[in-house]
């Protein structure tokens, strides 16, 4: 029982290799994805305190810094960029990563720790083809850190834990992955997870004010960049724009400011598709968003090698943006061709 609402029926669809690898880990490396959000930063920030409520220590670490965004977060600073040398870890937690190549420079770095070391993936990307014994995959959950929330019940470690950490870390996951849950994703469970979180003191509303309604000028700024060249095709139904190294420096902004615009062309009133292209150092960065009953964006973007969900999915295209734009084009107008509304 985890405060007034009872998580313990949906607990049990934690996998006992998770909790046993959690509860037994004294040394644990715990790993975000590159480009970080507020997912698999909170997923990772409460792995740790799991980790603490059991008697172990846990290294955060990131390939690329926290946005400044995500401050609010308890214990974002710990992160690393690298693991500790000279730690001897005993297991290794991946959150939110739909393959394990998202953990970028990390994983190039120390691939040799990163193999040897035994693993948990805790992820909620249906692309996600981890098999191993300990790793838990649930498409269905909206949010990494809900799964987490879970696992917390199961691990008898109270939601209001580290004064309330736990609880704020966790929020902030499902708050970003649903939109401060208007996507369809968010199911009775990720509400009732989340109602858990609030019950033990997660400050829903600052929480979402901090990730979708703050902003600082720059970004407002470079949104404003990317909306002017919105562009159009088949009377509205593909929908995109573009984003280059050039716009962050006219508007004075960091490259983590991109974050949300996806989301706002996403309101395109008649798209059956929606994307995001930006300039990334391995070519472009694919991010796409599709209407419910329609196109399927892990098929967009599966084309590329990337994966996610079915309405909100990403890859990286390795062509230099103008080409990636053509080819993304192709195959969006393909897909949103097929789909037929009726009258």
């Amino acid at each position: 029982m985890s405060g007034p609402i009872d998580l313990r029926p949906w607990a049990a669809d934690v996998p006992d290799a998770v909790v046993s690898g959690i509860r037994g880990a004294q040394r644990v490396l715990a790993v975000s994805h590159e480009n970080p959000d507020a997912d698999t930063l909170g997923a990772s920030i409460a792995v740790s305190l799991l980790v603490a409520a059991h008697g172990g220590r846990t290294t955060l670490v990131c390939a690329d810094p926290p946005p400044a965004v995500y401050d609010f977060l308890p214990g974002v600073g710990a992160f690393r960029t690298d693991p500790e040398p000279g730690v001897d870890y005993d297991l290794l937690v991946v959150s939110d990563c739909g393959s394990i190549e998202r953990i970028g420079e990390v994983g190039r770095c120390h691939r040799e720790l990163i193999e040897r070391l035994p693993r948990i993936v805790i992820d909620h990307h249906l692309s996600n083809d981890a098999l191993g014994a300990s790793d838990w995959i649930d498409p269905g959950a909206a949010a990494t850190c809900e799964m987490v929330g879970l696992l917390a019940t199961r691990l008898e470690v109270p939601l209001d834990v580290a004064d309330g950490a736990l609880a704020v870390a966790l929020t902030a996951g499902i708050v970003m992955d649903t939109a401060t849950f208007a996507h369809p994703n968010a199911t009775p469970r990720t509400l009732a997870v989340a109602a858990a979180l609030v019950a033990a003191g997660a400050p829903l509303s600052d929480i979402s004010r901090r990730l979708y309604r703050s902003k600082p000028a720059a970004q407002l700024r470079l949104f404003g960049r990317v909306l002017g060249r919105l562009e159009t095709a088949d009377d509205g139904r593909v929908v995109w724009s573009t984003l280059t190294d050039a716009d962050i420096a006219a508007s004075d902004a960091l490259a983590a400011y991109s974050e949300g615009l996806i989301d706002l062309l996403s309101q395109a009133e008649q798209a059956e598709v929606i994307f995001l292209l930006k300039e990334h150092r391995d070519g472009t960065r694919l991010s796409v968003r599709t209407r419910p009953g329609g196109v399927d964006a892990t098929v967009l973007t599966g084309r590329f090698g990337g994966g996610g969900h079915a309405r909100a999915a990403g890859a990286t295209i390795p062509l230099p943006l103008e080409a990636a734009r053509d080819v993304a084009l192709a195959e969006a107008r393909r897909l949103a061709a097929e789909v037929d509304r009726g009258a």
